[in-house]
């Protein structure tokens, strides 16, 4: 079993910051943040008066009702509120005009000891780990969505809001203005943006957010799809995160860029590399190829994540790295290599409705097995991977990826790896999970099966 780390509570200057805070910006409710192990945003309400004493012993809840916290007989949790996540809300999911503020809570057990369940928890396990070996975890998601003028479709494919394209600036539309409005929200919540953009399919768009240690971009990411949704609720249409909503268009991908710093100094530059990489960072590189069999049903968790991976665009099918090769797993960039702050590698393999602490715990976990034990990394692909046969890639030595959450699997419940990174109590939970939402997947008769059989 994994060490299990402590949840330092006694930050009084931040708590203080806090409630200083609610009071002189006459903040009326408090939302309590976390997420169940398949990601989901759980919260509670609490009044300002309430929140000195959640500082001091949390908010109990019934662990038992959120996907696999715990048993039953195991059903008392507490919700810890961490007072450096403390934000304040741009808007309410309730058009109030009282303002509202978040936190996001670490999960405990009654005798104040870390929750196994807790995804954040597993992320700050790894987070861990980096530092003890002296790093720090650096990530920067590009973030795909859809716009879509609604939600309840009756099982019919969603209408995109627009008609644009990659970098269209498509101003008979609300796109700009959608992704303008997004941009500020997160901004005024602390959430740096780089760039955001029109991406290749109508409603389709990408917000890319500027680095940050590994366990606030969870946050972030978590935050990012709650104002999203907002957002688009406020301008009379929704997003979706669903990795392939569409059977014609692009899926919608998380491509996740991740460096090792020690200090201020970048682990994965070299300026004597040919592309400025230093070994430390083809190790990390080695390390997420070696396991990516074993670790996409985390990073791809739904059955129609692999809907993105078969047929989708760009979508890495094998486990490759290239220089600039945006079909393989792991891209790397080829910009600014003279900046040894921007040196990093582009992860291909997320879609955007992962869990991002596990995504982020299981990928940094890998790169640091990498590192560890000296995984070479082979041969760079450099061609269109996803055009090559079965045959070619077999000839070339690449190993394929799963192609259905069946396949990722078997391949995840094999591995002590992921046993070891996500801990024993999520580890079963999201296996028996997952075969359960498979087993559901395979009994539905489809309209396609029934067009095309129904006549015998």
């Amino acid at each position: 079993m994994s060490e299990v780390l402590p949840i330092v509570v006694g930050m009084n200057s931040q708590q203080e910051y806090v409630l200083r805070t609610i009071e002189e910006r006459d903040i009326k409710f408090v939302r309590l943040w976390f997420t169940d192990i398949l990601g989901r945003l759980k919260s509670v309400s609490v009044a300002p008066a309430e929140l000195e004493s959640a500082f001091e012993e949390g908010i109990g809840f019934d662990g038992s009702s959120i996907e696999g916290f715990s048993r039953v007989s195991e059903a008392d949790t507490i919700a810890m509120p961490d007072p450096s996540t403390f934000q304040i809300l741009p808007f309410d999911d309730d058009d109030s005009p009282l303002q509202t503020a978040r936190m996001f809570c670490d999960i405990l057990t009654p005798d104040g000891q870390p929750s196994y369940s807790d995804p954040r928890q597993v992320l700050r396990r790894q987070a861990s780990l980096a530092a003890d070996e002296g790093f720090e975890c650096h990530v920067s998601p590009e973030i795909e969505f859809y716009l879509v003028k609604s939600l309840d479709t009756d099982g019919q494919p969603p209408i995109p809001t627009d008609n644009g394209g990659y970098f269209d600036q498509a101003t008979q539309n609300a796109a700009p203005f959608f992704r303008r409005q997004a941009m500020l929200a997160l901004e005024s919540m602390g959430i740096p943006v780089e760039f955001s953009h029109h991406e290749t399919s109508p409603g389709q768009q990408e917000i890319d957010l500027r680095y940050a240690d590994v366990l606030t971009m969870a946050d972030s990411v978590m935050t990012f799809r709650y104002v999203m949704k907002q957002i688009a609720m406020h301008n009379g249409v929704s997003a979706t995160f669903m990795p392939k909503p569409f059977q014609q268009y692009a899926g919608s991908a998380m491509h996740t860029h991740m460096s090792l710093f020690e200090g201020d100094i970048n682990s994965f530059h070299d300026p004597d590399e040919e592309f400025s990489l230093s070994t430390t960072a083809k190790q990390f590189v080695a390390g997420i190829l070696a396991h990516s069999s074993e670790i996409v049903a985390v990073t791809n968790q739904w059955t129609n994540s692999y809907k993105r991976i078969l047929f989708g665009n760009e979508a890495p099918t094998s486990a490759t790295w290239g220089v600039s090769n945006r079909s393989a797993l792991v891209r790397i960039p080829t910009y600014r290599l003279g900046k040894a702050e921007s040196r990093r590698v582009e992860v291909r393999l997320p879609d955007s409705a992962c869990n991002p602490y596990l995504a982020f715990a299981v990928l940094l976990g890998a790169g640091l097995k990498g590192i560890k034990e000296g995984y070479e990394v082979p041969e760079p692909a450099e061609e269109d991977v996803a055009l090559l046969s079965v045959r070619e890639r077999r000839a070339l030595g690449y190993q394929d990826l799963p192609t259905s959450l069946d396949q990722a699997l078997r391949k995840m419940e094999q591995s002590e790896f992921m046993a070891e990174v996500l801990g024993e109590h999520v580890f079963e939970y999201f296996l028996r999970n997952k075969w359960r939402e498979w087993h559901d997947y395979q009994q539905q008769i489809t309209p396609w099966e029934l067009a095309t059989n129904l006549d015998y």
